[in-house]
């Protein structure tokens, strides 16, 4: 894979996470409960060439994001297998090559101006995809800290990434580590 090819597989699995991580138990509340969110939601992961969201697409988004979530926290990768391949019989596959927003040339998935919903099942199935057949499965993660149940694309060269990227898992587990160590064990 190429350069460009694999910043827009970054963004497109970093798009993944944030709207997995939009809802409960990920988050406190659901953050795309209504078309504003959604639309900030397409504007802040930059999501291109997708028909304006409307009042429409936020019951159909929910439905993406259960269905993305559920491949993150399966047990394996032959279950992971099973649903991005649900995932892709459900997508209108359109490949096509585009050059935007800093990319350079890569690969789309959905037909120009496709809905959200048609957008991130098929780009997103296709990304899923490929994160799979490179043998990366176990990549695809939850937070280890046991009150956070953000999803994670774990991008570390050995795979030891253990907690999402909202700045306070891993420093909170390792604290509270660090305490037990002390309780257990003080220092003279």
């Amino acid at each position: 894979m190429n350069g460009h090819d694999w910043r827009h597989l970054e963004h497109v699995l970093g798009t993944l996470t944030s709207l997995v991580n939009s809802a409960p138990p990920a988050a406190a509340a659901d953050e795309l409960n209504n078309v504003e969110a959604l639309k900030k939601f397409v504007l802040d992961r930059v999501i291109t060439e997708v028909e304006e969201p409307t009042t429409r697409d936020v019951e159909p988004m929910h439905k993406v994001r259960a269905q993305i979530r559920a491949v993150f926290v399966a047990p394996d990768e032959p279950s992971r297998t099973t649903l991005v391949n649900r995932l892709l019989a459900s997508a209108r596959i359109v490949p096509r090559l585009s050059d935007h927003d800093g990319f350079g040339l890569h690969l789309h998935y959905f037909p120009s101006f496709a809905t959200i919903e048609e957008h991130l099942i098929a780009d997103g199935g296709m990304a899923l995809a490929a994160v799979l057949t490179a043998g990366e499965s176990d990549r695809l993660k939850v937070c280890g800290a046991p009150d956070c149940a953000r999803v994670m694309v774990d991008s570390s060269r050995n795979r030891s990434r253990n907690f999402c990227d909202s700045g306070r898992c891993g420093n909170r587990v390792n604290a509270a580590a660090y305490r037990e160590r002390q309780r257990v064990s003080p220092t003279s």
